[in-house]
């Protein structure tokens, strides 16, 4: 009965996407067509034109590839250095009080607006792309996993001290569990700003890549390359969403069981 009930809600999630997907066209079509803004926001078989002469081309494949090594670069990185930080923020006051107000100030610091000094110290190649998406990924990734550090049910941390666990135990047994949705969280939102982040990041100097298939577009008018541009990004951050929902499913299905 259980195993029923889970097929039939999963036909109706992929019933409901794709009625969510007719719905986007049939707007999409009246807003190229009916509403005259047709020079704009181009109707779907013009993209579709589009995609099929990119494809044949390879200009398509060379640009998601170089901008998914980008984004998968600046991602991991700021997976890597973020936990570790985050960690040390919340657990320990001392540097917290220190690095706290520095995380708080650059939040409030745009990407873009650190182009000329990464061009300044990484020049114009891979590398600069990448620092650029992981200064913004660091930054979102590190808060959300703070708050999940700081959030932890203190009634646990006592009970652990009863049973005489030392600090190591109380953060590996207690705090780290308990944090890992959040570690999730940021991982999605990471992600999604390393996405969002692409297209300032091809900025600079770059001759390839998804951003920069958008901005060439644009500036000579090609809103069909243009809006393909941004369909194929939408696709990309959809699709990765939905890998880590998955990933996030099985790595937390021992919560759902307790």
């Amino acid at each position: 009965m259980k195993k029923t009930s889970s097929v039939s809600q999963k036909l109706s999630t992929v019933l409901y996407l794709l009625l969510s997907i007719a719905v986007g066209f049939v707007v999409w079509i009246l807003i190229s067509t009916v509403f005259g803004l047709g020079n704009i926001i181009v109707p779907p078989n013009e993209v579709y034109h589009a995609l099929v002469k990119t494809l044949n081309d390879g200009s398509l494949w060379l640009n998601v590839r170089d901008s998914l090594i980008r984004v998968l670069g600046g991602f991991a990185l700021g997976i890597v250095v973020s936990i570790p930080v985050a960690f040390l923020i919340g657990w320990y006051a001392t540097f917290r009080n220190i690095v706290e107000p520095w995380i708080q100030f650059l939040r409030t610091i745009p990407p873009i607006a650190l182009i000329p000094l990464v061009i300044a110290a990484f020049g114009i190649g891979t590398e600069a792309k990448v620092i650029l998406i992981f200064f913004a990924v660091f930054l979102v990734m590190v808060v959300t996993i703070y708050q999940g550090v700081v959030n932890v049910n203190q009634t646990l941390i006592k009970a652990a001290r009863v049973f005489d666990a030392n600090n190591f135990q109380i953060f590996s047994h207690v705090v780290i569990p308990a944090a890992f949705p959040y570690i999730l969280v940021g991982v999605r939102l990471g992600l999604a700003v390393s996405l969002t982040t692409l297209v300032a990041a091809e900025l600079i100097g770059a001759s390839t890549g998804i951003g920069h298939m958008i901005q060439q577009a644009a500036m000579y008018f090609n809103m069909d390359v243009v809006l393909l541009g941004i369909i194929v990004i939408g696709i990309i951050g959809f699709l990765f969403d939905k890998v880590i929902l998955f990933a996030e499913r099985k790595l937390t299905s021992w919560q759902e069981e307790g």
